[in-house]
């Protein structure tokens, strides 16, 4: 039931209405809706069929909805009996202003229907997009024996085009060729458009070929086809032949043209700027349709000056246009600030100019706030979806998350996803990957699990996301669960994925799983060699890292800057001295490529290793990179090694200097101290440490059997076997000092784990501990030790490396 609210009419409207109450529009108990007003209304105004018609037709036209309706109430008042005519004028009023739920209730109280009634019902459903109602309505005209039209066909195929029913669009192309239809021009045209959407080029070239009549919008409609499906070539000489034969070469098939030169890669600029000639020549450049292809054409393939002198030459914009720009400035292939600063200031002109944007422009908006790096832009930006009544779809709903989890402000983040009416897959993995990117790995793979027990299936870039979470956890349990997700949901040969399954095996202490991953990685990239190189180098494995690097060479991935930082990194703890500086040079003079301050720092370390501190300092004060303390550091940590203690001195005063509330600068001091036997000097550095309240990093290891974690911090007694693992580690102890002799005699956190590895796992089963700490020397005697006397394999990861002991040997060589 429509019902119009009781509420004053305004004043160009009494004379129609009378007085100021209405009723439903559509009420069979009208009657007593009067009967119960104390003051009925009379009506001195009746109009004929014909003023209610243009009346109508007027509320159409403007989308004025309330005047239509109240022109409805009007001739249930006056009890107006409508022809057949002004039925479908009114049903049509309706369906033009949205109102499908009033239009199908005047639909069905209609006494008499013809086929312009129907197709008026059509139309509307097709303007809201609800195809599945359109068909269902088509098999009802069927069933009542009325005989379809050409708008009623070419409606039902424009319905299944958007369904991708190609069988049912197969069985209404039959009834219009028995219905002796098919010659109709604006059916050939539909029929094309619908095979060509299907996906079936070849039978919408079919249509075409055994037409009679064709038209310019025929060849348009083939042309668009062939570029909707990417056939480009096809689409270049359908382009051809229509110039050849003389038909008007309009705006729609330009845009095609420049469609398929956007997504071509054959010759497509110029071929682009070919077709942009031709449109100067036939006087379409300036046309708004032709300019946005052209603008989309020119920085999809990265001619940027093209696009911006085409730009600034239009006699017009609109929103399309400023769309166009904005989403090109900062689409997928592009992360430059400077031009995404550009888009911005784009986005302002369009709001100077009084243009409302749309979905598209504020969500390449905020794209563009995150390429520049600026929050305060990006909550800007986030107060125009607000004002816009934009915050729930999902497209933007998704930037929102991705722009408060970047900047860290997760509560902003979930009221975002929480405000977010569809919890599509990709809202979700804005989350888990903001989790993710903010080092909250536990929480992004609790919002995994939280994904699957709402029952969505999480795509290729979820449980990328989430692998890469359980590799920096170290949990590979997890990760085997998201592994087998992977396997059943076919996106094992996703590229993203495989890098992070290689990460998560090799840093939960997995390097032969994370070597098969490799091996089976269908499509590898340079990230997935990348990986590679610098599991084997985190590994002590140097010379498979070097050798890897130099197959993927050959094979002609060219390394970037974190493919270099593995070399690095494989040469500094392999102590290949010579080869670590031949590679840092290489990439300066074969690559062209400009070290950072990450690949100075293991430089600095390699030569420090190396013994060469001087040569280390000097290349500090060189590289550009003097006032970052990771460097100083890397320094420090070479001449505690050396026990070069006034050098250690000097170097410990520049890192607290640079860092004076970061505790490694007095921690390797101190130890330099300690073990040159300087106790009194090592006392004053603990006392400063606590005259300024900088506390050290307290020891933690954490080892995993089964589904849980085991934890062992420094100075931590509440495990609850903790009595049984103690006595374990005693008994260990003295058959370690028959074996060695002097063996320290401590219960660092990472001895704990090991010895409830001992205690739980088979014997066939490697010991994989994890630490926040570099392991010291005793702990690292000691696990050579027990991997010999008990025939275990123990892995460690401390955050600097992977050390594999089997047998009485580690394989870093001692060298770490």
């Amino acid at each position: 039931m429509l019902t119009c609210l009781r509420r004053p009419v305004s004043p160009c409207l009494r004379n129609l209405a009378g007085r100021s109450s209405c009723v439903s529009a559509i009420s069979i108990d009208a009657p007593s809706v009067y009967e119960e007003s104390r003051n009925p209304l009379k009506f001195d105004v009746i109009f004929n069929d014909a003023t209610y018609t243009e009346l109508l037709r007027s509320s159409t036209r403007k989308k004025n909805l309330a005047f239509g309706k109240l022109l409805h109430c009007h001739m249930i008042k006056v009890s107006f009996k409508n022809s057949l005519f002004l039925d479908n004028t009114l049903l049509n009023m309706y369906c033009k202003c949205g109102d499908l739920e009033s239009a199908r209730l005047l639909f069905d109280r209609m006494i008499k229907r013809n086929s312009v009634s129907w197709n008026s019902l059509l139309s509307g459903y097709s303007l809201i997009r609800n195809y599945d109602q359109m068909l269902i309505l088509f098999l009802q005209m069927k069933s009542k024996e009325v005989n379809p039209d050409k708008f009623t066909y070419a409606a039902v195929l424009r319905a299944t085009s958007q369904l991708q029913e190609l069988e049912l669009g197969k069985i209404i192309h039959s009834q219009v060729v028995v219905s002796g239809q098919s010659s109709q021009v604006l059916l050939t045209n539909t029929l094309i458009d619908m095979y060509a959407k299907c996906g079936y080029f070849d039978q919408a070239k079919l249509v075409f070929e055994h037409s009679s009549e064709l038209d310019v919008v025929s060849m348009n409609s083939l042309l668009s086809g062939s570029v909707h499906l990417g056939f480009f070539n096809q689409s270049l000489e359908i382009f051809s032949q229509m110039h050849q034969i003389g038909v008007e070469i309009n705006s729609f098939a330009l845009g095609s043209i420049f469609k398929a030169c956007s997504d071509s890669t054959v010759h497509s600029i110029d071929l682009g700027s070919i077709t942009h000639c031709l449109a100067v020549k036939i006087g379409l450049d300036a046309d708004v349709v032709v300019c946005g292809a052209m603008l989309d054409m020119f920085l999809k393939r990265g001619c940027l000056e093209k696009a911006l002198k085409i730009f600034k030459l239009m006699p017009e914009h609109n929103v399309i246009v400023f769309n166009t720009m904005i989403n090109g400035l900062c689409g997928p292939d592009r992360a430059n600030p400077g031009e995404a600063g550009y888009a911005l200031n784009l986005f302002s002109q369009m709001k100077s100019r009084g243009m409302k944007p749309s979905k598209f422009t504020l969500s390449s908006a905020l794209k563009a706030s995150y390429l520049v790096a600026d929050f305060e832009i990006g909550k800007q930006i986030h107060a125009q979806i607000l004002k816009h009544d934009l915050q729930r779809d999902e497209f933007i709903g998704s930037g929102l998350i991705d722009l408060h989890c970047t900047y860290g402000s997760f509560d902003d983040g979930l009221k975002c996803f929480n405000s977010t009416p569809k919890q599509d897959i990709v809202s979700w993995t804005s989350m888990i990957s903001g989790f993710l990117q903010n080092e909250q790995f536990d929480r992004s793979c609790h919002f995994f699990h939280r994904l699957l027990v709402h029952g969505l299936k999480p795509d290729e870039f979820t449980l990328s996301s989430v692998m890469s979470a359980c590799a920096n956890l170290a949990i590979s349990r997890t990760g085997e669960q998201v592994h087998n997700q992977s396997l059943k949901r076919g996106f094992i040969d996703f590229t993203g994925f495989v890098n992070s399954l290689i990460f998560m095996y090799a840093k939960s202490g997995d390097l032969d799983a994370a070597g098969r991953a490799f091996l089976e990685a269908s499509d590898p990239d340079v990230v997935t060699w990348s990986a590679m190189i610098c599991c084997y180098a985190q590994y002590g494995f140097a010379n498979y890292a070097l050798t890897l690097f130099e197959k993927m060479k050959v094979l002609g991935f060219l390394p970037n800057s974190v493919t270099f930082l593995g070399v690095f990194c494989a040469c500094s703890h392999g102590g290949l001295l010579q080869e670590g500086l031949r590679y840092f040079d290489n990439m300066k003079r074969d690559y062209n490529m400009e070290p950072n301050s990450k690949h100075y720092a293991t430089i600095v370390d390699l030569l420090g290793r190396a013994g060469n501190l001087s040569a280390a300092e000097d290349l500090i004060q060189s590289s550009g990179f003097n006032s970052d303390p990771v460097l100083w550091k890397a320094l420090l940590g070479s001449c505690w090694r050396h026990a070069d203690v006034s050098r250690a001195t000097s170097v410990a005063k520049k890192i607290i200097q640079l860092d004076p509330n970061e505790s490694a600068g007095y921690v390797l001091l101190y130890n330099t101290y300690t073990d040159a036997g300087k106790e009194s000097m090592a006392n004053d550095i603990r006392n400063q440490m606590k005259k300024m309240g900088i506390k050290k990093e307290p020891g933690l290891s954490w080892i995993m059997i089964g589904p849980k974690v085991h934890s062992f911090p420094a100075n931590d007694k509440s495990h609850p076997r903790i009595g049984e693992i103690c006595s374990k580690l005693e008994e260990l102890i003295v058959g370690m000092r028959r074996i060695e002799g002097n063996v320290v005699d401590n219960f660092h956190s990472e001895r704990l784990a090991v010895v409830l590895g001992l205690m739980e796992l088979p014997k066939s089963a490697p010991i994989r501990v994890m630490k926040n700490l570099r392991i010291c020397r005793d702990c690292h005697m000691v696990m050579k030790l027990i991997s010999y006397m008990e025939r275990r394999e123990i892995i460690v990861r401390d955050p600097f490396r992977f050390h594999q002991f089997s047998a009485g040997l580690c394989s870093c060589g001692d060298y770490w």
